[in-house]
This record gives structure tokens, sequence and C-alpha cells, in this order.
């Protein structure tokens, strides 16, 4: 049993929480859950060492622990796979699942790289990380990095697990064997509490839920004894109903954006496809798929092998992401907020207010106009709904949450006439994600904007989306249109057919 007796922990300038007793069970999944800033993240680093309380106690069996780091935390069995992603960049995969447990020839203590390799490989199976065990971790994608995240905490082998937003950048397939592998270890009597943002994993695999409201538990039950409503109104402490969006409003015969024949090794193969001005064009598809390789070659952070791309019907030269943004008003915001999103020891307002900042240059000085920086940064600031102190909070402080609400809100002071927004609403709360999605729609439908949307999240991509391009092995392997307006089920299936496919876009990504 790992108890949570009366824990407190105060950041300047907020109550992180306060007066917090949770207990978890062996052989459970307990989910906890809450809006942003509600505390999860806080309690799930206290749990682990990465943080010490102001007051009260851990307790595992009866014995009260006092984490000084988080290598105690995995000397008593607790692991956490963070919702921050947590990796060594210039190390290979390998190495990152076995930092702690690197296997030496005999008694030499000369490293037998083939088994360190094998031996992670195995676990890069078990989450369906396939790529060689040898690769440097930078060139993984978020989810990828994500997915190397899981195996190491798989190779730990721990007692109690914690997994904080795990599937944020997986799709329903990679999450499903995700849930598969946490069932077979809650079986072993593994200890497993799971923070997620998704009502479906959490009615889907958990036990019991317990709910975190401004740095309070609010309450706890068993999953069979709740409702999504009742359990939303616990989190939010009022009834929440899901707002419709409507029909789309695309002008298909107003092109915006070609791409033609792109190829790039690795990458993306013979990827074709068109945008209009007001739609949604939705990216979809498996971890390494091409979804947001191909994005990244839109806007020149990528280099093209052949093939070409039309902003407005004329061939666009971009060769770097300031090309991308200010001649052909092409904006990125990236499913990777904390190492390519924001400047984390910067204030609010300048994280918001940096895509703007040509615009807002005084002529004679050459100095940033600090009157107009504030106001576009106000302006964006509520128009996310981001919840902070004031513009000056740094980016780090703010919760995963509004961290994704910031990255959002520097992208729409630029305002691009395409934006590709890459996970949108990873990390997010249901009221913010709701936000986030109308806000989405509004800027195609009302200012007239061309979005394309890439997402792990099929409900979302669902919704949002006008087409729906999937993805498989760097190439497109399929079209589905409408799907905004035809039923869950059917676009779901449909994409899956796609998915599933075996014909020449099942051979290996060269």
């Amino acid at each position: 049993m790992l108890e949570l007796r009366s824990i407190s922990k105060r950041f300047p300038g907020v109550q992180a929480l306060q007066d917090v007793s949770l207990q978890f069970s062996p052989g459970e999944i307990h989910a906890v859950v809450g809006e942003n800033g509600a505390g999860k993240s806080t309690a799930m680093k206290i749990i682990t060492g990465i943080l010490r309380p102001d007051a009260g106690q851990i307790v595992l069996d009866g014995t009260p622990l006092e984490f000084r780091s988080y290598r105690d935390s995995l000397r008593a069995g607790i692991d956490i796979v963070s919702q921050e992603l947590q990796v060594l960049p210039r190390a290979s995969v390998a190495e990152n699942i076995m930092l702690d447990k690197m296997i030496t020839r005999g008694r030499s203590g000369i490293i037998d790289w083939g088994r360190v390799n094998r031996v992670a490989q195995t676990y890069m199976d078990m989450v369906g990380l396939r790529l060689p065990a040898s690769r440097p971790v930078h060139r993984l994608s978020a989810a990828q990095k994500q997915l190397a995240q899981i195996a190491k905490a798989l190779a730990a082998r721990a007692r109690v697990l914690l997994l904080d937003e795990p599937t944020s950048s997986l799709t329903e397939f990679e999450a499903r064997n995700l849930f598969a592998i946490l069932r077979e270890l809650r079986a072993q009597g593994v200890t497993i509490l799971f923070v997620s943002h998704k009502f479906e994993e959490v009615f889907g695999l958990c036990d019991r839920v317990s709910v975190l409201r401004d740095g309070r538990v609010a309450g706890g039950v068993a999953i069979g004894d709740i409702t999504p409503p009742a359990l939303i109104a616990m989190m939010i402490g009022r009834e929440y109903l899901e707002e419709r969006l409507g029909a789309p409003s695309v002008a298909p015969a107003r092109e915006v954006l070609r791409a033609e024949h792109l190829a790039r090794r690795g990458k993306a193969r013979d990827v074709s496809f068109s945008l209009a001005e007001g739609e949604i064009l939705g990216f979809y598809g498996l971890v390494g798929a091409g979804r947001t390789e191909v994005a990244r070659i839109l806007i020149g952070e990528e280099k093209l092998d052949r093939g070409r791309i039309l902003v407005g019907g004329r061939p666009a030269r971009i060769r770097r992401v300031a090309d991308s943004l200010y001649r052909y008003r092409l904006g990125y915001v990236t499913e990777n907020r904390k190492e390519e999103g924001l400047f984390l020891d910067s204030s609010v307002k300048t994280n918001i207010a940096i895509t703007a900042w040509p615009r807002l240059v005084a002529k004679m000085t050459r100095h940033i106009r600090g009157a107009e920086e504030r106001a576009v940064a106000a302006r964006m600031a509520h128009a996310t709904d981001l919840r902070c102190t004031g513009l000056r909070q740094k980016a780090r402080t703010l919760s995963g949450g509004n961290q994704q609400k910031l990255s959002i809100a520097k992208w729409l002071a630029a305002d691009c006439d395409i934006l590709i927004i890459d996970e949108p609403s990873v990390g997010v709360d249901v009221g913010a994600k709701a936000q986030i999605h109308r806000l989405i729609w509004d800027l195609a439908r009302h200012d007239r904007k061309s979005i394309i949307l890439i997402s792990s999240d099929m409900p979302e991509i669902i919704r949002l989306s006008d087409r729906i391009l999937v993805f498989r092995a760097g190439r497109i392997a399929g079209e589905v249109r409408g799907a905004a307006e035809r039923p869950y089920g059917e676009v779901s299936a449909e994409i899956g057919s796609f998915l599933g496919q075996t014909a020449a876009a099942d051979e290996p990504n060269p």
C-alpha cells in the first residue's frame, strides 16, 4: 500500500497541494484526474523524490519514506514516466533505457554493447518502438521519445509505476498496446498511478479514480460507481456540457497550399496534398508514420530531396523556419513545447510576443514598442484563457496544460494565414481542450485561416477535421472526407482500414 498523508506543497504565489491524503493498493490501476494546475504532476513528483513536500508523509507498506532525490525512489521500487520528456538527447535509445542497468563483460567493467542493445530492444518491442536501439534520441519525434521513456520504466521493473499523461502523443492503436502491458503489470501486483485527461482511457483501463481540484482532494471512487459527466463535475465543480461546433465552411476553389511529390529520405515518400482557405486538414497515423516529418518539411526544418511546395499558387522557397513565417505566413505549433516551442526561462509576455516582434519595432529607435507588446501578449493570453499570475510569470512555472496554451498563443500572435498545429490538446484538461477546439474551429470558420491539424487523439481529429489524411510508412495511405459530419464509428473504421492495409505502404521507410 502506497499512501500520501496530509501532503502540502507551495510555490511562489501558488499553493499547489494542500493537505492531500490518498491511498493506492497493490494490483490496482488508480487514476488521478483534475484540471490543469490542480496539483496532479506536483503530487507525482513528490512521490518520486523529484520535489520535496513542505508538510506530510509518503508511506509504503507502513514505512514512512523520505526521498531526497529521484534515485531514492528508484531504490524503493517507485518509477515514473513523466509528462515532460526526460531523456539524454545525445545518447542512444538503448543507453537511455539501460542507463542504470548497463551490462558488462565479466569483471572487466567493459560494457557489452551488443547485449545492452538486445535487452533494450526487447522493451522497445513491447511498447511498439520500431527502430534500431542504437539510434540517437535527438533524432526521435516527441512521441517516439515518450515510448522510449515508457520502455525505460518497464525495464526498471518497479513495484509502483507512475504514468503522467503517457499517451499524450500516442495514437489510439499504440495506446491499446500500452494498456495491454499495464494490465499484465496489474496482474503481477504492480501498483499503477495513471494521470490522464482522456476519460475514455480512465474508464476503460482504471479500477479507481481520485480527483484533485485546486490542490485538494475533491473525492475518490471506484470506476464502476461513477459516470463521465459526474466525474467531470467533480473535477470542475459544476456541470459540463460539450459545445457543438457546427458544419465547416471551406472554400475549395481557393487553394492556399499545395504539396507535390514531397520526398525526404527516411521521412516522407511521394507525399502530395492540397489545403484550401478555411479548411482544417487532419494528419493521422502511427508514431513515425510521417505526419510531423511532413510538417517539418513544409516549414523548412527538414530539407526536401525532391518535390515542391506552392503557396497561393506560386512555388515557395522555404529553406528555414524564418522563411515560412515571414515570407509565406506559415506557422507551426510544435508537438514538443518543452524543447522547441517555448523559452522556459522567459516570461509569458516574451513567449507570446516574439513572433510579432518584427511588426512591433519602432522605425526610429529600432526598439520593441513595449505598450504594444504587452497589448498583444494580453490579448492572446485572454483568447487562449491562459491561467497565469501575470505576463511576467516565467513559462517554466506554468502547468503543462497552460504551457500548451502559451505555445498556441505564441503562434496566434504571429497572425499566420496557414497554421500547422501538432498535438494541440496534449496534456490539457477537458475544459481547456474544448476551448482549444473552439479556438481552432473559429480560426478556420470566422478568420478564414487554413489549418493543418496533426493529432494522435482520434476523437479530436474526427471532431475538427474537414478531411483527414492517414499516413503510413512515410506515405499517405488514404483520405477520409466529411469526417466532422459523419458518425464517429464509421470514420474511425475507415481510418483503421487505411492503417491496416498491406500494400506497398508496408515496406520499410528507407
